[in-house]
């Protein structure tokens, strides 16, 4: 059988007649041809009709906007503010940016089918006063809180109410010594260095201890203040000052995000009974029929701030857009001789009151400045101390009488088995 050639090179390289050439493509080819498809399709009639359902739909379902709603960061003790304040707080209040960007808007409904993510937070010495209180914050709006404390002045009985939730972890431990978290951590400026490595933000609860004994009255977060390096109090205000620094260095060099919150007197339920600071001591002396022990002339004078205060102002700084820092205290001023006075109203007129000297190095006047938290956070103390104060001594009494009955009860139970 004869081969056959089936592709001739040379023939390919000659022109077919008949061979057929598409036309060029029209410039408008491609916006007709989707245009005729649809019509003959009917597929407008299905996009005509989309429309119509959501536009129907966002019009009897708008998105609703910021409803300013009054937070009362203390209704849960019982107590109402001065109502002509409220309007007051409702207009100060703006949302920050960083917290619009989370959960789209402040006060409003969030949008069908999302939800606000939690966020997971680090509280060293949350089991203490004012830490297990800003927990208990934390966790009612959906964070995962992850709690370190030593227990030095803090109380596991401050936190148990969250030992059923999946969301919260209690771990002991003293900050000081290496912790693995999400890496090492020690003390405040490990907790830069895990800040910095994870991208979390940082806030530093600072004191009003910086400023010393100040020479300015009341006191700015611009004023340097007035510390002695080498008294009895220097080693705690100079420590909370070095701190300052190297939040700021860690901010300023490695563009940590910060926030620095200098705290003024607090008090309020969950005080530690014997921790010497000057309303604990009053109350807890009241309460066991001791004298109010006043230092010096009683004539020096501070600001109390109730608890719940502060943990708003907390809030509001850390989910702000400020660095700060930021005075966070209560303007009103007492000597601590009215101090003493307002104690005896609450719990016992009787009570006496018992001069000493007074301490080394210890200030003369402390009174917050709260303007730039007024204008930058809107926030300001809405607990008078005359409201505050009997939510605290209804704690202190549960648990000093308490403590008492229980020493009573171990100690007839000793007495008995001896005798047995």
């Amino acid at each position: 059988m004869a081969s056959e050639l089936i592709n001739r090179r040379h023939e390919a390289d000659q022109p077919i007649a008949d061979a057929y050439y598409p036309k060029p493509i029209k410039p408008w080819f491609m916006v007709t041809r989707p245009m005729r498809y649809m019509l003959r399709e009917q597929r407008l009639i299905f996009v005509l009709v989309g429309i119509a359902i959501a536009t129907l739909v966002f019009t009897i379902f708008p998105r609703s906007t910021q409803s300013n709603a009054y937070s009362d960061p203390f209704s849960g003790y019982g107590i109402r503010p001065d109502e002509s304040y409220v309007p007051a707080m409702q207009a100060q209040r703006k949302p920050s940016l960083e917290y619009l960007n989370r959960i789209g808007a402040t006060g409003g409904k969030i949008p069908l089918g999302l939800k606000r993510k939690g966020l997971r937070v680090v509280v060293t010495g949350g089991a203490g006063f004012v830490g297990s209180h800003l927990v208990d914050r934390l966790m009612a709006r959906g964070d995962t809180v992850i709690v370190v404390d030593n227990f030095f002045t803090g109380r596991k009985e401050n936190v148990m109410h969250h030992f059923s939730n999946p969301n919260f972890e209690l771990i002991r431990h003293d900050v000081v010594e290496p912790i693995l978290l999400e890496t090492n951590v020690v003390g405040t400026l490990n907790m830069l260095g895990l800040a910095k490595r994870v991208g979390a933000r940082f806030l530093l609860t600072s004191t009003s201890e910086v400023y010393g004994d100040p020479l300015q009255h009341p006191q700015v977060e611009t004023y340097w203040g007035n510390v002695n390096p080498i008294g009895v109090r220097s080693c705690y205000d100079e420590g909370k000052r070095t701190a300052e620094t190297l939040t700021m260095d860690y901010h300023r060099g490695a563009n940590v995000e910060v926030r620095i919150a200098r705290i003024f007197n607090t008090y309020g339920p969950r005080m530690c009974i014997d921790d010497g600071r000057v309303v604990s001591n009053f109350v807890a002396q009241a309460l066991r029929k001791e004298p109010l022990t006043v230092y010096g002339d009683g004539k020096q004078t501070r600001s109390f701030q109730f608890v719940s205060d502060l943990v708003e102002g907390l809030m509001r700084l850390m989910e702000g857009e400020h660095v700060g820092p930021f005075n966070l205290g209560n303007p009103g001023e007492f000597t601590m001789l009215e101090l003493a006075k307002v104690v005896q109203e609450t719990i016992d007129p009787n009570a006496n009151i018992e001069f000493r000297p007074n301490t080394e190095d210890d200030p003369h006047k402390r009174k917050p400045d709260i303007t730039k938290a007024k204008e930058l956070l809107g926030w300001e103390p809405k607990v008078s101390l005359r409201q505050g104060l009997p939510l605290m001594v209804k704690d202190f009494r549960q648990r000093v009488f308490g403590d008492q009955r229980e020493g009573s009860s171990a100690a007839a139970t000793t007495t008995k088995t001896t005798s047995a």
